[in-house]
Formats: structure tokens, sequence, C-alpha cells
């Protein structure tokens, strides 16, 4: 980088974000996309209804597509640990190879029974043999989440390991692996993943029906996912509160600079939005009395330490307090959505799949749910700052010194601007070129109005 100052710290972190940035996308389909594939599959069968069925193979072919793309982004992760942080990969790769094994184990557990999945279909007599093949996937997808995310629960919190002298002297991995983060980050992880994932394809649903597309087949995909983003909603909200507990008892500092809470109080208000000014005083913020203390230990008179309490080398940035708003504005935006949708389903009846108001929002909802999961990942990883190994190695003790870094900086943002464009291309013509009803009229079914 000519007449720049070349710091390899800052472009390893600008690399890896952007790596993680591209990858969670795909990764999150991945996750959440078979499950809701067995929902339409196992509710056709149960209600021999083919419009379900038709659904889950037409879900399956644009899965197999994003999870194509999710494998060369997540081999890119891996080759980036080794080369952009060696010195952490020497710390930590005892602690965190056994879950990276067992993660790439269970994605080729996923991938086989995905592959005989797809070329099965009306090929067994009975109706409910190939479910059966989507159940190993189901589970391989959430195991490749679970065993990743351990990971990073190490990093935030690590534990069984010991060190003496800044050098590792033992080694436990599967007590590494039982981290005090792993719980909720674990849950978090594939709830928010299931959650994005309905609302992904209900704005599929929703944009065909908006689009004058009126047949009962897009109203029965909206109805299933809905259904899912509501149950899942609740879920990662009440996983979000006890989130919220196992940062105010194992990572103070985040949950601290996340609410701009600098004095250990209790009766702590929670803080939203504001300027912060001299002498770190908030402005213009809004508070809620006593929900910090709450939320950190669910007890109003709680006591909640402050950024005060924290050395200074060891305070997260100030601006995850923005980031954490962000996150939580896109919560109450796809909670509002669904409450929305279970009052038309009660009090609506027929409106529900004629509202274009209604239907413009969860077609808004795709992108939101997906933005709320990038600023989710991004709270995690600048709120874990100074440390990429919390209380051991610091970020820049862990980066590579090794030059080309910006070379491979840009290499790898033109492959993801490749990937995107040919994913969404390659999706967008699949599904146009053969619609639904197409398909449905090929197999002797026509439809539209009503439910």
């Amino acid at each position: 980088m000519s007449g720049t100052i070349y710091d390899p710290v800052l472009l390893s972190r600008l690399l890896t974000s952007l790596t993680l940035g591209f990858h969670i996308l795909f990764a999150t389909l991945g996750v959440g996309v078979p499950l809701l594939i067995a929902l339409a599959e196992w509710t056709g069968i149960r209600r021999n209804d083919p419009h379900y069925l038709l659904l889950a193979r037409r879900w399956a072919r644009g899965y197999v597509i994003t999870v194509a793309v999710g494998v060369v982004t997540g081999t890119a992760i891996g080759l980036q640990l080794s080369l952009l942080w060696p010195s952490f990969m020497r710390v930590a790769g005892q602690s965190i190879a056994l879950p990276l094994f067992m993660e790439t184990f269970a994605f080729f557990f996923e991938a086989i029974f995905l592959g005989i999945y797809l070329y099965t279909w009306d090929r067994f007599k009975s109706k409910t043999a190939h479910i059966w093949l989507l159940v190993p996937v189901v589970i391989g997808s959430s195991a490749s989440a679970l065993f990743i995310t351990i990971v990073n629960a190490f990093m935030n919190y690590p534990v069984g390991l010991t060190m003496e002298g800044g050098t590792i002297t033992s080694v436990h991995p599967i007590a590494a692996m039982l981290s005090p983060a792993m719980p909720t980050k674990v849950a978090h992880v594939l709830s928010s993943a299931f959650v994005t994932c309905a609302f992904v394809l209900a704005a599929i649903a929703a944009w065909s029906l908006m689009k004058g597309r009126r047949h009962i087949y897009y109203k029965k995909a909206l109805k299933l996912t809905m259904g899912c983003a509501a149950v899942f909603t609740m879920s990662t909200a009440l996983i979000g509160d006890l989130s919220g507990k196992y940062l105010a008892n194992y990572q103070p500092e985040k949950l601290a600079a996340m609410e701009w809470h600098f004095e250990t109080t209790g009766h702590a208000p929670l803080l939203f939005g504001g300027v912060l000014g001299d002498d770190n005083e908030v402005k213009y913020g809004l508070t809620v009395p006593y929900a910090l203390s709450i939320l950190a230990h669910g007890i109003p008179s709680a006591e909640v330490t402050g950024l005060n309490d924290i050395p200074k080398d060891e305070q997260p940035p100030l601006w995850t307090h923005y980031i954490f708003d962000i996150k939580m504005m896109y919560v109450a935006y796809m909670t509002l959505v669904v409450l929305l949708f279970l009052w038309y389903m009660w009090r609506g009846k027929g409106r529900l799949y004629r509202s274009r108001k209604l239907l413009a929002l969860i077609v808004v909802a795709a992108p939101v749910a997906m933005l709320a999961i990038e600023h989710g990942w991004i709270l995690n990883e600048v709120g874990r700052q100074p440390w990429i190994l919390r209380g051991i190695m610091r970020t820049t003790e862990g980066a590579t010194t090794s030059g080309h870094v910006d070379t491979m900086l840009i290499v790898f943002a033109l492959l993801y601007l490749v990937l995107g464009i040919t994913t969404v291309r390659v999706l967008s013509r699949m599904f146009r070129s053969n619609r639904a009803e197409d398909e449905l009229r090929a197999l002797g079914m026509e439809g539209g109005d009503p439910v």
C-alpha cells in the first residue's frame, strides 16, 4: 500500500470481518432452511397436501445453491485463521481443534444425506421414508452451527487450559468446549437462524402475493413461514434475556459498554440512544428505570458493574452501544410484523392475503432479519475487544506480521462480489423460469383464491 502505513493487524481485522460478514448470511440460511423444508414436507405428508410437498421441493433446490457458496466462504475462514492469526492458533489451536474437526464432520454428514435426499424424490413407496433422509441434514446443519459457535464461545470466555508464564502447560479439550458462554451463544445462534430463514421464505411468498399471484400455494407458504417466525421470534427474545444475564456475570465490560453504564450501581436503568458528552455524560438518551438491573440479574435492585471499574485498556469500544440499539430496533420491527400477522390471522380473515401494507412489511422483514444477524455478530466480536482470546491474548498479539494482507483483502473482496452476484442471478433465474404455478399445472392442479 504505497504512500500509506502498512498495518497488518488492521488489514487482518478488515479481511476477517469481510469474510465473516459475507459467510454468516449463507451460514444462517444453511442452518435454518433445512428445518423449514422438513416442516413443509412433514405438513404435506400429514395433510396429504401436494402444495406443502412442492414447497419443500422448491426450497430444497434453492438451499443447495446457498450451501455451495457457504462451503467456499467457510473454507476461506479456515484458511484465514491460520494465515492471518497464526499466534492465536498457536495458543488456542489445541483447545479449538476438537470442535473445528467436529464441525467439519457435521458438514460432511449433512452433505451426504442432502445429496441422497435430493435425488430420491418420488423413489419410495412409503410417503414418510423420504423425509427421514432430511433428519440427518437438519441435525448436521445445526451441529455445524453448534461446534463453530463453541469455538467463538471459547474465545469470549476461555476455559479448560492452564497457562504458566505465558505458555500453555495443559489443555482439556472437552472442558474448553463447555465454556460458560456456550449455552446462550449456541441457543441464540440457532434460534436467530431459524427466525431469519422463516422471514426470508415468508418474504418470497409475500412478494408473490403482492405481484398478483393468488394461488393457494403462496398463501399456504406465507401461513407456514410466518407461523414459524412467530414461534422463533419469541424463543429468540427469551434467549436474548439469558444472554444479558451471561454477560453480567462473565463479560461485564461488554454489557457496560453496550449500555454506556459507567458507575457500578443498583437500580440501573436501560439506556436507548443518546450522545456521549464530556465526562461520560449521556445526553438525549431514553432510559427505562431498573431495566438494566433486571436484564443483568433479574432483580430491579441488583448491582451492575460499570466501566469505571474496568481498566481503560480492557474496555470495549463505546460505539457498540449504537450497534446494540440498531439491532434492537430490527428486533422490534420483526416483532411488530409478527404481531400484525397474528392479528390479521385472528380478525382479518381473507384480508390477510390481500393487505398490500402487511405484505410489504413482511417483505421488508427479510433484509431486516439479515441485518439483525450482521449487527449481532458485530456486537459479539467488537464487544470482545481488545481481546481475541479474552484475558489471555489481545487482538494485536494474535495477528500476522507478514506482508500482502492488503492484496488478500482485494482478492477476497472481488471473490465475494462475484459469488454474491452469481448467487442472486442463479436463484432468481431458477425460480422465475420455473414458477410454482407451472409445476402445479403440470401436476393437474389449478387454483387460486381463496384459502
